[in-house]
């Protein structure tokens, strides 16, 4: 008897330390700058549904870790403030669409964010089979906020313009009172909450509050799309070209719900 029952637990950690390990293995492929394969896209629907279901209700005790939640009144409290903001967004999201005529557009909502890489990558909760492709651009009621990375059939990843990914790179316009000049959005500062825009030549009048949207050069981003406003204004080390820090009105530490466009056919 003893011995059936030393067997069964055996059993039962080979298998636990076998999900550990599929799961680890999983993570860590998809944080490779590469396309799933079919494997670890079929892996990542499942591990992101099983996260949907099983980890989002206690999302919205984050704040209170720590305090005591015993009592039902409290834990109440914090859920019912978690949906009613997360419904406002979600409302806010939707209204995208009697704006943005030329693409369809799909609302998506966030299932996670690893912390190792919070302004990197967001994953949503939309992949091929709601029509998503990788480099569509991603968005939400205050402007730009990324495109997709990866796509498998139920999930995707979204790269945010806070990426610290030097390959990474929005090409924008800049609204001056000489007209508009092209430059490059490339670079975030976490501590400040700015963006970062390279490339801009020294003898352009560029102002504190000058708007930057999408250039809508290079046919990966729609023109037009809201970045953010000049905030402070610096020139190169070499003294040949300005860094311009924006100021969004997004917060990228708080994202719940996405639009992702989808150009007409």
């Amino acid at each position: 008897m003893y011995k059936k029952k030393k067997q069964k637990q055996k059993k039962y950690i080979i298998i636990f330390i076998s999900c550990i390990c599929v799961f680890l293995l999983l993570f860590a492929s998809i944080s490779l700058n590469r396309n799933y394969t079919i494997v670890e896209s079929g892996f990542k629907d499942v591990a992101m549904v099983i996260n949907k279901i099983f980890m989002y209700p206690f999302t919205s005790l984050n704040e209170d870790k720590g305090k005591d939640l015993s009592k039902s009144y409290v834990i109440q409290k914090n859920v019912n403030a978690s949906l009613e903001n997360e419904i406002t967004e979600l409302k806010e999201a939707l209204e995208l669409k009697n704006t943005l005529t030329e693409y369809n557009t799909v609302t998506t909502t966030v299932l996670s964010r690893n912390k190792s890489y919070w302004f990197n990558i967001i994953t949503i909760d939309k992949g091929k089979l709601s029509g998503i492709d990788k480099d569509m651009v991603v968005i939400t009621k205050n402007g730009l906020v990324g495109k997709i990375s990866k796509v498998s059939e139920n999930s995707s990843e979204v790269k945010l313009i806070t990426s610290d990914d030097v390959n990474y790179k929005v090409s924008v316009s800049i609204a001056t009172a000489n007209g508009d000049t092209v430059a490059i959005l490339n670079g975030y500062d976490n501590k400040t909450s700015l963006l970062k825009v390279v490339g801009v030549d020294k003898s352009l009048n560029v102002s504190v509050g000058d708007k930057v949207v999408t250039s809508g050069l290079g046919g990966k981003e729609p023109r037009g799309i809201y970045v953010g406003s000049v905030k402070k204004i610096e020139n190169d080390k070499y003294n040949i070209s300005k860094t311009l820090y924006l100021e969004t009105g997004q917060d990228f530490d708080s994202i719940h719900y996405l639009t992702v466009l989808k150009e007409k056919k």
